[in-house]
């Protein structure tokens, strides 16, 4: 799917912009480049874009407030980038929908790597159309969700990796197994991405202690996703 994808670049950095745009464009990406959020939304709300890659720390509206703001009308799935390795900056990305994220410096090939591994995920599967669990069903092919007969709005990460938990409903998975079939990349030392695409998909599924189907945390091993309500 990625071949001809269209990139929505928004960085205040021209020449950071001008070097990935060039690498991606070889690569076979269409790109589009923003320098600003208000850049950025109109060129968005103008083209159709197959992912944004969305830079952290901008002048003005921040890439996390642009994030913000974009999940309340689109799904498109979103790498952001950072310039701090600290943890509060990737974990908040991830809470307000961004599908997986960068920290600057990186290598331009791993930057196509990942929007790959992303658009990868979008593409349509084998096997059945519609995977159940107790009150959950999941639409591959249009991604919807409904839990209780409730519809809910995922990310295309949150998705993956509740379509990862569904397809092995009852056996616990890894938080290294769901990083590499959700994400798409091998988990790295200190990454809480599962972890807080788990608890996103919690709160927006209404996963409480009386739901009809529950993700566990079985510590040391990983996640379960079960029918009934967790043990007492």
């Amino acid at each position: 799917m990625d071949a001809g994808a269209k990139v929505l670049l928004v960085d205040d950095d021209a020449e950071l912009a001008a070097t990935v745009g060039d690498y991606l464009r070889e690569e076979g990406f269409a790109v589009d480049w923003a320098a600003n959020a208000m850049d950025a939304t109109r060129l968005f709300a103008g083209r159709t874009h197959d992912i944004l890659v969305l830079d952290v720390m901008m002048p003005g509206e921040s890439g996390l407030d642009l994030l913000r703001r974009l999940r309340r009308q689109s799904d498109a799935p979103v790498l952001m980038l950072t310039a701090r390795a600290e943890e509060l900056d990737r974990v908040l990305g991830l809470e307000l929908g961004a599908d997986d994220y960068l920290t600057k410096p990186f290598h331009l090939r791993e930057l196509a790597a990942r929007l790959r591994a992303i658009l990868r995920r979008l593409s349509v599967r084998s096997g059945p159309e519609t995977l159940r669990v107790g009150p959950l069903v999941l639409n591959r092919r249009s991604r919807g969700v409904e839990c209780e007969r409730r519809a809910v709005r995922l990310t295309s990460a949150e998705f993956m990796v509740l379509e990862a938990l569904a397809k092995s409903v009852g056996r616990v998975r890894s938080r290294a197994d769901l990083a590499l079939e959700a994400l798409g990349r091998p988990l790295t030392a200190y990454d809480r991405s599962i972890d807080t695409h788990v608890s996103n998909l919690r709160r927006k599924l209404g996963l409480n202690d009386g739901a009809g189907v529950q993700i566990r945390n079985i510590r040391g091993q990983g996640y379960l996703l079960t029918e009934g309500a967790a043990p007492r």
